[in-house]
This record gives structure tokens, sequence and C-alpha cells, in this order.
């Protein structure tokens, strides 16, 4: 029997399956896709990582793969369970006449996605060094002036005014008002310390704000804000939160003490503290002072044993007649000296007055001289005419040679 010829057009299934490949795979909006889904399953293979994303409610059904070169790139790997944000294209596979979506990046949703914003800029922050301990600058220990910057209408001022003025009364306290809380807060709290550094009256910045739920307290996570503390001129503390928050800008301050009324107590000593600290420093030196009269007199004790048991006296007694003694000997050796030495002088004088030539003229004897001066010792040094002068015992006298006698 012949076949029944068709009054309408049929195209394969092939022709179907690429009709549909160039659809989706031809569309700008599905070559790179965000899509947000849940994890329904996950399966790790040889050539990558196959799973699906599915509505909360099961409503609806995505096949995705991640290839095994992709896999090292990936934020977060899918896990069953958890909410992700993935980065993909759609591709169509005609032998399964299916479709799936290759994948290039994973990353957390809602809270997730926060945290991992959170943890980048912390990471990129401390590389930076600004949460090294190494630049905390400590606080001054009795300030003149604080700068607040919180909100005005805020709880938290009013904890910080009553916990200042109870522990320091009088202390001057300047209040740089600023938005804590919502997408304006981070631009508000950089103005508010930028005013306080411009103002340059304030030894330390306080940063505060009470507790509140964690999406309150994300302005203090702000890089904005981190950066305005780390460059502030001033020592700044943070206050922000319960005890268990910690900000951002808690690691980037000089100090954290996490709540609005601690960092008021940690900026001034009460005065019953400081007035308490000095009754006990002043009975610590009182100890200390006897304490050490104490043994300086026990010392002295001990000295003045021990020099009665020396009798330096009788020591004394003895070492003056030694010297007596000693000197008693230097005299004697000196006049004994003394007179050897005279006895020699003696001597010497009657040798030099043997040997005198005065003494030789006084026994009768002349000296003649020359008209030049010179000696006469011999009559071949004159010659008849001659001048001569004749030295006597006593005078002198002028002669002239008239004959000379060679016998």
């Amino acid at each position: 029997m012949a076949a029944e010829t068709l009054d309408f057009k049929a195209i394969s299934v092939a022709g179907v399956t690429e009709y549909i490949q160039l659809l989706l795979e031809g569309d700008d909006n599905l070559r790179n896709i965000w899509i947000i889904g849940e994890v329904s399953s996950a399966r790790q293979h040889g050539s990558g990582c196959f799973f699906s994303l599915q509505e909360p409610d099961g409503s609806a059904t995505l096949n995705a793969v991640v290839w095994r070169s992709q896999v090292p790139k990936l934020t977060v790997m899918p896990t069953v369970g958890e909410q992700v944000v993935v980065l993909g294209q759609l591709k169509v596979y005609p032998k399964r006449g299916s479709y799936q979506l290759t994948t290039w990046q994973v990353l957390p949703a809602g809270e997730g996605l926060q945290a991992l914003r959170y943890r980048q800029l912390r990471n990129r922050l401390a590389s930076e060094g600004l949460f090294d301990q190494g630049r905390k600058r400590p606080l001054p220990d009795l300030p003149d002036c604080i700068a607040v910057v919180t909100s005005p209408q805020a709880a938290a001022w009013g904890d910080i005014q009553q916990t200042l003025n109870q522990r320091h009364p009088g202390l001057k306290v300047l209040l740089s008002p600023a938005i804590v809380q919502g997408a304006q807060a981070p631009r508000s709290i950089v103005q508010a310390i930028e005013r306080v550094s411009a103002d340059s009256r304030a030894d330390v910045l306080l940063l505060g704000r009470g507790g509140g739920a964690v999406e309150d307290l994300v302005c203090f996570d702000d890089e904005r804000v981190v950066r305005a503390i780390s460059t502030c001129p001033i020592p700044v503390i943070t206050g922000i939160g319960h005890e268990r928050d910690e900000s951002l800008a808690d690691l980037v301050a000089d100090v954290c003490a996490h709540t609005p009324t601690a960092a008021a107590e940690h900026i001034v000593p009460a005065l019953s503290d400081l007035y308490g600290a000095q009754i006990q420093l002043l009975q610590q030196l009182a100890q200390a002072t006897g304490t050490q009269i104490y043994h300086h007199k026990q010392a002295l004790q001990q000295l003045s044993l021990r020099l009665q048991r020396l009798q330096p006296n009788r020591y004394l007694e003895q070492a003056q007649q030694a010297q007596q003694w000693r000197t008693q000997r230097v005299l004697q050796a000196f006049q004994q000296h003394l007179k050897t030495a005279q006895h020699q002088h003696q001597l010497l004088t009657e040798k030099l007055s043997t040997l005198d030539p005065a003494a030789v003229l006084r026994r009768g004897y002349a000296l003649v001289r020359e008209s030049s001066g010179n000696v006469v010792t011999n009559t071949s040094e004159l010659a008849p005419g001659d001048q001569i002068s004749v030295q006597l015992g006593q005078g002198q006298l002028d002669a002239q040679v008239l004959k000379i006698n060679e016998e």
C-alpha cells in the first residue's frame, strides 16, 4: 500500500535541535550570564565537576558543568544545599537533546557572598599592613580633649558622655556627628573623622556605635572608613557594637574596646582610681623607704661592731710610734751626713787655700805680666825696654826691663 502523502512540511530531529542550538548559543544574553540557585547535586568526574542548580522550591532545575581546567579558578566549589551565583554560558548537546551551563566561576550567594567580600577586603588591607601591631599608637595617659564620632541621636553618645563625666568631670569633649547606619554612613563617618583631623584640638578620637544587627554594622567594614582611620593624625579607639562584634574599623584602630562605654572607660582613668593609685604608691614608697632605713641601720650596726673588734685607735698609736721612730732615724742619718759633709768641706777649703795663687804671692812671690797681659814665665819672652806689670801679695806696680840676666 502506498504511503499517504502528508499535507504539511516536517523537519528532522537534528534540524529542530540545531535550530534550538542556534537560538540559545546565538543569544548574547546567554553567552555570559550570572545565574543564582541552590546546588541540588554535585558529582566529581575526571573531566570536571557536574552539578545541578534548582529553585529553592524545586520548581526548576538547570544542569551545569565545570571542566577540569577551570576548577582551580573557582572561588568556591559547588556544595549540595548551598546558595551560589554561577557565571557561565548555555550550551546545547544535540545527541542528548539537552542543554547545560558551562561554568566559569562559582561565588557564594546571600550571606556567603557578603562574607567572601569581607574576607577579600580584609586580606587586601592586611597585606598593605593596615592591621599591623607595629603601627598601633598608644593612647595619651591623660588627654586634655577628646573627639567623639557617633550619631548625636544614638544611645551610644549618651553612654559615652555619662561615662566620661563620671570618670573625669570637666574633661573637654568634642562631638563630630555622623550617620552610623545605612548606605550614607561610610561617607558620613569619613567626613566626621576628617573634621576632627582638621580641627586639631583633640588628643584622641573615639569612634562609637551601640549594638545592633549585623547588617547595621556593615558601614564599619567599608574600605573608606578603614582608610580614614588609618590616616587619622591622632590615636583612634573604637567602641562599636557588642563584645562579640569585630569590624575592620576595630582591626585598623589603635585600640579596640568593642563597646562605646568600654571605649570611654579606656580613654580616661577615673579620678577615684588615680587617687587610689596615688595612695598605693605613697604606701609603697613609705614601705620601701622604711625597708631601706632598716637595712642601712643593720649595716651600720655591723660596721660599728666590726670597728670595735678591729680597735683602730690601737693600730693608729702603733702607726704613730712607728712613724716617730722612722722620723728619728731619718734625722740621725741626716745629722751624720751633715757632719761628714762639713768635715769634707773643711778639708777642701784648706786644700784650696794652699793652692790659692794669692797665698803664694803673700809669701813673697810675684807675678809678672807683659804689656799684653800674658804671664811671663821665661826671660826669653822679654827684651830690655819692655813694659811689665808686677803683681805682689799686696798691690801691683809697673816697671821697665833694663837688663836681662840669662842665668
